[in-house]
């Protein structure tokens, strides 16, 4: 298995985790589905959302794979008015990853993130790794420091 940036980047500041591998579906690059292959609670599995405030410009969100953004309080807590997605097209130029492989650690700029605080219930989490096919388990207190994540309430459930 070839090592992404963002092992690379734990690698570095010396932190444990764990690589687990699955097959994608381009057809389905849905959480749940992650979740599913490699053997988590969807809750479990973090995805990261590229954002765009309209004073402090991009920003990660990092949310539970069953949960959705709440746009409102991700504005709150990250000093912004309002907060959108960013657009598809632009989520490549902006971090260097792509769809469904989107990761906070080792994008091209290390933009702010912002983590849901459910993410310290478990004893590890699931983030991308920054390919497709591949998911980084690691603790949430190695995660958050590892990216200096702002801790706050930014999900809810799905409508």
């Amino acid at each position: 298995m070839k090592k992404t940036n963002a092992a690379r980047i734990l690698d570095g500041l010396k932190i444990k985790y764990e690589l687990r591998e699955y097959e994608v579906d381009l057809d389905d690059l849905s959480a749940d589905t992650v979740a599913k292959k490699i053997s988590l609670p969807t809750e479990q599995v973090f995805k990261t959302l590229v954002v765009r405030g309209d004073k402090n410009g991009i920003l990660f969100a990092c949310i539970p794979g069953a949960a959705e953004l709440d746009l409102k309080a991700l504005a709150a807590a990250s000093s912004n008015k309002k907060v959108e997605m960013v657009q598809l097209k632009e989520v490549l130029g902006l971090t260097g990853y792509i769809r469904g492989g989107v990761s906070p650690l080792g994008a091209k700029k290390a933009f702010p993130v912002f983590a849901d605080s459910s993410i310290t219930q478990w004893p590890f989490v699931a983030i991308s790794a920054g390919i497709r096919g591949c998911q980084i388990l690691i603790s949430p207190d190695d995660f958050i420091k590892a990216v200096k994540a702002v801790i706050c309430e930014i999900s809810r459930a799905q409508a």
